[in-house]
């Protein structure tokens, strides 16, 4: 059997030194050698179909080139789009994505955690954060790399990439009120996470204290349904829904639906996500539009340059959202 091609081949075939050939090809070095270069390296590496010994390099440099990526919920079809916009990013830097999901349960998250440590990964990208999260504090005392996505911490241990929740909630409101909606009611998140906190309060703030708040027990269909009945029983005059996410407005959909209430013309719902498909349901659904592949892109890049700058101050990147306005709302009877 042949042997694989190794540095010095494609180094030898593109009549440069080893040393070139190999800045060349790692993402991070490739940038101090001369483009043409460069090509020519790039090309004699295709032509050998020669791939990078990463163990060899994990070795010299310390590093693995792997992140571990925890996600609460792959169901929920929000986190594809986060790990994709996530993997592009590292892919550029040479790095690799090893994906864990842990079903938003926090015993499951440690055991996946110290799992892909063990995996000796340079860092950490997680979107499970709830807002007091024993396991990031810990983390954070033994000094491991990690940036959060979508969700936040109240203590900000370290750097994350969220959406501006607070404006999304406002510009859903501010839409039920032009259309003329005054009995508005949340379906909020769960409090335990920034998400529902965060949305919780905006709502408060926009649409008044004495408008009802329901909270859900999790971010899904389920709990959007059981909270929105209790929404209906206790507040049956409510004619504008700003849910917490769209799995959660899809709960509240299928409610109206069991007590024969007609969404728009009955009840207004608006969802928060901006989900694929949701511009398929009957009616196509109002929410918050989130660049979950943005998110993912932005917090990969942050925690590349935290493992260049280990010293660096965490920083909270807030990317704008905004509302995209569809069938299911319009104004009360």
């Amino acid at each position: 059997m042949d042997k694989p091609p190794t540095i010095a081949d494609v180094a030898k075939l593109a009549g440069v030194h080893k040393a070139t050939a190999s800045r060349a090809l790692n993402p991070r070095t490739s940038g101090q050698v001369n483009a043409a270069t460069a090509r020519r390296v790039l090309t004699a590496a295709k032509r050998l179909r020669y791939q990078p010994n990463t163990v060899a390099r994990s070795l010299s440099t310390n590093r693995s080139a792997t992140v571990g990526v925890l996600v609460p919920d792959l169901t929920n079809p929000l986190f594809p789009l986060v790990v994709r916009g996530i993997e592009d990013a590292l892919d550029n830097q040479g790095y690799t994505a090893l994906l864990a999901n842990t079903d938003n349960d926090p015993e499951r998250a440690g055991a996946q955690f110290d799992a892909l440590l063990s995996r000796r990964v340079d860092g950490f990208l997680i979107a499970t954060a709830r807002r007091e999260d024993p396991l990031l504090t810990r983390a954070h005392d033994q000094g491991i790399a990690v940036v959060l996505v979508n969700r936040s911490t109240d203590v900000p241990l370290f750097p994350a990439v969220t959406g501006d929740d607070a404006a999304g909630i406002a510009a859903a409101v501010e839409h039920l009120r032009d259309l003329g909606h005054r009995r508005l009611a949340h379906l909020a998140g769960p409090a335990g996470m920034s998400t529902g906190s965060v949305r919780a309060r905006a709502f408060r703030q926009h649409a008044g204290e004495c408008a009802p708040v329901v909270e859900c027990a999790s971010y899904t269909e389920e709990a959007g349904a059981e909270a929105a009945r209790r929404l209906l029983d206790e507040h049956p005059g409510s004619t504008g829904i700003v849910a917490g996410n769209d799995m959660i407005a899809l709960g509240a959909l299928q409610v109206l639906r069991e007590r024969g209430l007609d969404c728009p013309q009955d009840v207004s719902v608006i969802g928060f996500n901006d989900m694929r498909f949701v511009d398929k349901l009957v009616p196509p659904l109002t929410t918050v539009h989130v660049p979950h592949h943005r998110l993912g892109a932005e917090a990969a890049q942050l925690l590349l340059e935290q493992l260049d700058r280990p010293d660096r101050a965490p920083k909270t990147v807030t990317l704008p959202l905004h509302l995209v306005v569809r069938g299911s709302t319009a104004p009360p009877r």
